[in-house]
């Protein structure tokens, strides 16, 4: 295979803007464990003051990731991630105003490898969130996993990352006064293994949880679809009942995230490496669905919210495809 490097005039700006890509790769991959690492170093080192202190700290916040994180408007303004959001370019899309008075339960879609759209959008100060809807807080939630590691739960808060467990989504949705938004990843890790570009999947048929808490909460259930976050890496052909899947999805029920096998791009050359390509995000927000809050919903209005939901992100995905490169004869598949 000939490799095709990237040639040696290229500007600073871009220089800076892969950098930050590449740290936020590093980030999502292997920070944590780099964490791990680093505290059990310490251990090992016998540094037991800092690590009784850190472990009372521990136990003292251990809740914090279920009840609101604690986000730093220090770090989400960073110019790294305005280095970050240029690289691909991300775009935040309004189709209307979001009445902070109440609060908004944002369905993500679709997963994605690395959910960048998500992140760049709703972690950081860069692609205009708060000027285009005003008053709104928003709290993008993740595993419970990664608020066990050590250290790294600190960063993960800073940049507004909250748990996704049904306590921390109702948390965030009972500010009386409105104005929060919690994004969830409505697919999952189980989505990340159909992250192919042009692949159009959704798994969301038997996900009507995120629809459950909306109700008992009245939170108002807003789609939102991230056209081309499938489009920035390649995977390893996994179709359904191949060999590879069916070991993916062992290893995602035991885990609890998914391992999918991707790649792209590399820092110094463009034919292999874990960096994303370069290709446009354009994260669309669409109208929001009042919901009537329901102290005990029953089946029947779960159901009938639950398909409201499924035709409100159909129809936000056909008035926008056009805008950005999906074909025409393209639709959701919803799983």
């Amino acid at each position: 295979m000939m490799v095709e490097f990237a040639p040696l005039n290229i500007p600073l700006n871009r220089r800076l803007q892969t950098a930050a890509v590449f740290q936020w790769v590093f980030s999502f991959l292997l920070l944590a464990q780099c964490c791990v690492g680093i505290f059990l170093m310490l251990v090992l080192a016998r540094f037991w003051l800092v690590i009784a202190l850190y472990v009372l700290w521990l136990y003292l916040d251990w809740e914090t990731p279920q009840t609101g994180g604690r986000r730093w408007e220090w770090v989400q303004n960073w110019t790294v991630w305005k280095y970050f959001k240029d690289y691909f370019p991300i775009k935040l899309i309004k189709t209307t105003d979001l009445d902070p008075r109440y609060n908004y339960l944002m369905g993500f879609h679709p997963h994605g490898v690395l959910v960048a759209g998500a992140f760049g959008n709703f972690c950081t100060n860069h692609t205009g969130f708060k000027e285009l809807f005003p008053g709104l807080t928003p709290h993008l939630h993740i595993l419970p996993f990664w608020f066990r590691c050590p250290f790294f739960r600190e960063y993960a808060m800073c940049m507004g990352l909250v748990c996704s467990s049904k306590k921390s989504v109702t948390h965030v949705l009972s500010r009386e006064e409105g104005g929060n938004a919690a994004i969830i990843v409505i697919g999952g890790a189980e989505e990340s293994l159909d992250a192919h570009p042009g692949n159009l999947t959704l798994h969301i048929l038997n996900r009507k949880g995120f629809i459950k808490v909306a109700l008992k909460r009245g939170a108002h259930l807003v789609p939102v679809f991230s056209f081309g976050e499938n489009e920035l890496f390649l995977q390893v052909s996994n179709p359904k009942g191949s060999l590879l899947r069916t070991i993916q999805e062992r290893l995602q029920r035991v885990m609890g995230f998914a391992l999918p096998l991707f790649h792209a791009r590399g820092i110094f050359q463009y034919s292999f490496g874990l960096m994303p390509f370069r290709m446009p995000i354009h994260t669309v927000v669409g109208k929001p669905i009042p919901v009537l809050q329901t102290s005990n919903p029953t089946q029947e209005e779960i159901d009938e919210l639950h398909k409201k939901y499924l035709n409100s992100l159909q129809e936000l995905f056909e008035d926008n495809k056009e805008n950005y490169g999906v074909p025409e004869h393209k639709s959701l598949i919803f799983t």
